[in-house]
C-alpha cells in the first residue's frame, strides 16, 4: 500500500491500471517486484535509501518464497536480489507494451539498476508461508490425518500445478494429506471473478470428474481471505463437483474459460468466504482423500 512514483507523469490511476494488469498477466511474483521496481521512488531499498542517517528496523510478514524477503512489498528498505531478466524484458515477454499505461512503460524503458544500499540494516521474518504450512501439518496430525508437504508444488502455471497436486496425492499411500504452499501463475482470460485459488479448486474439480478412485478433497485459499476480484478466500472441490455442477445446468469449463471460478462456486456454496483477514502469507493448499 506503499507507493511513490519515479516520475511526476505517473499518476495514481496508472499505478493502479499497472499493478492490476501485472498481477493478472501470470507473471510469478519476482517478475512482478521486478516491473514494479522500475517505476517506484521508494521500491527496491529506495525508501532507505532517503534515511541515510536513520537506524531502520524492518520487521516482515512475508508473501514471498524463503530468502526473497526482498520481495516483500518490493522491499522498500530491503536492497534487491541481482535479477537475470531486466524489467523492460518481463514487460516484453508478457506483451504488455500496449497494455500498460504508456507513463509506466517509458519509466521502465529509462529504468537504472538498483544500487546496493550503502548500510547493510537488520530484518527479521516474524511470519512466513512456512508459518502456514507448519500451523497445517500441525492440526492434519490432530484431526488424524499423515500429512506430506509438497514443497516443489510452488509457483507452477496453475494447469500444472493443479494436475501435479492430484497426481501426487494418487502417487504414493503413506499418506493422505498433501498440503503444498504458494502462488500459482495465473492469467486472467476473461471479466468473471475470482482468482488463483478458486480457478486451483476448478481445475481439480474438473481433473477428479474423470477419476475413479476413492474420495478426494481439495481446498485451495488465499491466507489473505481475498482470492483475486472476488468476496471469497478460495473454494473446495471433490469428485461431485461437476455432476452437482450439472444438475445446475453449470458448465465448468465456460466458467474457467472466462475467468468466473467465484460464480460457480458460489452458485454451489462450495466458496470459501473468511473475510480479510489482515495478513498475507502465501496461498495454501490441502488435498485429502481416504
Amino acid at each position: 500500500m506503499l507507493e511513490w512514483p519515479i516520475s511526476e507523469s505517473i499518476s495514481l490511476s496508472d499505478l493502479q491500471q499497472a499493478n492490476r494488469i501485472l498481477v493478472q498477466c501470470g507473471a510469478n511474483i519476482a517478475e512482478i517486484n521486478t516491473v514494479r521496481r522500475a517505476f517506484s521512488a521508494v521500491k527496491g531499498g529506495k525508501l532507505a535509501s532517503r534515511a541515510p542517517n536513520a537506524q531502520i528496523v524492518t520487521l516482515i510478514i512475508s508473501d514471498t518464497n524463503p530468502g526473497d524477503e526482498a520481495s516483500v512489498a518490493s522491499g522498500p528498505s530491503v536492497a534487491p536480489l541481482a535479477v537475470r531478466t531486466t524489467a523492460s524484458e518481463i514487460v516484453r515477454n508478457f506483451e504488455l507494451e500496449e497494455k500498460l499505461p504508456q507513463s509506466i512503460v517509458r519509466a521502465v524503458r529509462e529504468a537504472k539498476a538498483i544500487e546496493t544500499l550503502g548500510a547493510a540494516h537488520p530484518s527479521y521474518v516474524i511470519g512466513d508461508m512456512q508459518t502456514a504450512i507448519n500451523a497445517a501439518v500441525e492440526h492434519a496430525r490432530l484431526l488424524g490425518f499423515n500429512p506430506l508437504v509438497a514443497c516443489d508444488i510452488l509457483e507452477q502455471p496453475i494447469a500444472e500445478g493443479s494436475k501435479l497436486l492430484l497426481e501426487r496425492l494418487a502417487s504414493d499411500g503413506s499418506f493422505d494429506c498433501l498440503i503444498s504452499a504458494g502462488e500459482f501463475g495465473c492469467t486472467v482470460r476473461g471479466s468473471g471473478q475470482g482468482g488463483r485459488n478458486l480457478e486451483t479448486a476448478l481445475r481439480c474439480a474438473i481433473e477428479l470428474d474423470q477419476l475413479s478412485s476413492g474420495h478426494t478433497v481439495v481446498l485451495s485459499g488465499g491466507t489473505d481471505g481475498v482470492d483475486g476480484n472476488s468476496p471469497a478466500a478460495g473454494g473446495i472441490a471433490d469428485e461431485t463437483t461437476l455432476d452437482r455442477a450439472r444438475a445446475l445446468n453449470l458448465d465448468a469449463s465456460d466458467f474457467l474459460s472466462r475467468s468466473d471460478s467465484y460464480s460457480f462456486f458460489e452458485q454451489l456454496g462450495d466458496a470459501i468466504i473468511t473475510g480479510p483477514t489482515g495478513t498475507n502469507v502465501r496461498d495454501l493448499r490441502i488435498c485429502l482423500r481416504s
